[in-house]
């Protein structure tokens, strides 16, 4: 699992309660419990060995991510993902990695440049495999290593608070051959960007690859 931890510090070990937040928000985003399904908390704590109380204060840190719905006496659901919720949290998120690649610009080490150019290299080998999956998962360590390197925590903290309801839309689409080949033409340009600490630059390139998503989304029918 990818370490959400605060990135201007150093490492730590996860509470329960994180480690089973975490758990339920890559199960929601990949789909595992469907858009609209009910949350199964009994079969979800005897799975994951916990009570009833971390599981709930885990699903109120969903459901304020957008990701499930809390029905009163009735326990929650999985949130169906719906044009208007692609078309009010793309454009917000856009401007966040937009100021984000500002900032990174801006305070960016070289050791840093070096290891996001290694993340680079690896999508373009997950990508020439057509290796979706492991795509992905490089894809959000480098958005994350920019965020990371833009040092403005409560930049991170919003940026984080929707990151989950973008990467579970990603998922939920189909990723055609054209959009992919798009995508990383645009990551081709953010890194060069990045190199150059065009901040201006690669502030107009993230927040034109989410609107490019947006639209592939569209365009396609949702499996929600």
């Amino acid at each position: 699992m990818n370490d959400l931890s605060d990135p201007t510090r150093g490492p730590r070990r996860r509470s329960l309660h994180e480690e089973l937040t975490q758990t339920l928000r890559e199960l929601i985003i990949h789909g595992e419990l469907a858009p609209g399904a009910k949350v199964p908390e009994q079969e979800l704590c005897a799975t994951y060995s916990v009570s009833r109380t971390p599981l709930r204060e885990a699903l109120k840190v969903l459901a304020s991510e957008g990701l499930v719905v809390l029905e009163p006496n009735r326990g929650a659901r999985v949130s169906r993902i719906t044009q208007q919720d692609l078309d009010e949290v793309f454009p917000v998120m856009g401007a966040l990695e937009a100021l984000a690649g500002e900032l990174a610009c801006r305070n960016i080490t070289d050791a840093e440049i070096g290891e996001i150019r290694a993340l680079h290299d690896e999508l373009l080998v997950q990508y020439r495999a057509g290796a979706l999956q492991r795509y992905f998962a490089v894809n959000e360590e480098i958005h994350e290593a920019i965020l990371g390197a833009a040092r403005n925590q409560v930049l991170t903290t919003h940026y984080r608070s929707l990151a989950a309801r973008v990467r579970r839309a990603r998922y939920l689409a189909n990723m055609t051959p054209d959009r992919w080949a798009q995508a990383v033409a645009e990551h081709e340009e953010i890194m060069n960007c990045l190199a150059a600490r065009d901040g201006a630059g690669l502030s107009r390139i993230l927040r034109g690859h989410l609107e490019n998503k947006l639209a592939a989304l569209r365009g396609q029918p949702r499996r929600s």
